[in-house]
C-alpha cells in the first residue's frame, strides 16, 4: 500500500469521491467499525449487513462531515455505525428494556464487582463474549454508557426511555458481567 493520508486530507478526498481515498478509509477503519456492529448486534450476518449499510451511508454523507481536529473523522465514523446498529435494533424491536421486579440493590449485592486487576487478566475476546451474551437492552445500554461514554440522560434520549431505566439496565448488565467474570476467574484459578 502507498503512503497513507492524514485524516483531514483523507476526509477531503473522500468528500470529492476519490476512489483511492475511499479504499484507504475502508482499509483503515473497517475492522474497528465492524467491531462496533458486533458489539451491538451479536449475529455476524446482521452485523455484516449493518456494516455494509453504514459504509454506504458514510460514503453518501461526506458532504455533511466537518473536520474539526485529529480524531474527528474517527468519531464521526463511529457515530454513524452506532446509529446504524441502533436503527437495526429499533426496527426489529430487539431493544426491549428488560423489566425486573428485583431491586437493583438486591441484584448487585449477590455479586462481588471484580477489581480492574481481575478484569485485566481476562482476554479481550472473552470479555466481548460476555458482553455479547447480555440481553439486547442491557447490552445496548452497557455499550453506550461504559464503552461510548454516554450519560444516562443521553442514553435515555437516544433510546426513548427514561433515565432511571437506562441506569437500571446498566447496573443489571454490570451485575451479570460481574457474575460471569467471577465464574471465569474461579474456573481459571481452579485449573491452575
Amino acid at each position: 500500500m502507498g503512503i497513507t493520508m492524514e485524516e483531514q486530507t483523507l476526509s477531503e478526498y473522500c468528500r470529492k469521491g476519490n476512489d483511492a481515498a475511499r479504499k484507504e478509509l475502508y482499509e483503515k477503519y473497517a475492522n474497528r467499525l465492524f467491531g462496533i456492529c458486533l458489539r451491538y448486534v451479536c449475529n455476524t450476518d446482521a452485523a455484516k449487513d449493518i456494516f455494509q449499510d453504514g459504509f454506504l451511508k458514510i460514503y453518501q454523507s461526506f458532504d455533511k462531515f466537518i473536520w474539526r481536529s485529529q480524531g474527528s473523522l474517527r468519531a464521526w465514523l463511529d457515530r454513524i455505525m452506532i446509529n446504524e446498529a441502533l436503527q437495526y435494533l429499533r426496527l426489529r424491536h430487539n431493544m426491549k428494556i428488560v423489566k425486573s421486579d428485583i431491586p437493583i440493590e438486591e441484584v448487585e449485592s449477590h455479586y462481588h464487582i471484580p477489581d480492574s486487576e481481575t478484569i485485566e487478566r481476562i482476554p479481550e475476546e472473552i470479555l466481548m463474549q460476555f458482553i455479547a451474551e447480555l440481553p439486547d437492552g442491557y447490552r445496548t445500554v452497557f455499550n453506550l454508557f461504559a464503552i461510548e461514554g454516554k450519560s444516562h440522560r443521553e442514553i435515555a434520549r437516544i433510546l426513548h426511555i427514561n433515565e432511571k431505566s437506562s441506569s437500571s439496565q446498566y447496573h443489571r448488565a454490570k451485575s451479570i458481567l460481574a457474575k460471569r467474570i467471577n465464574e471465569w476467574t474461579n474456573e481459571e484459578d481452579t485449573d491452575k
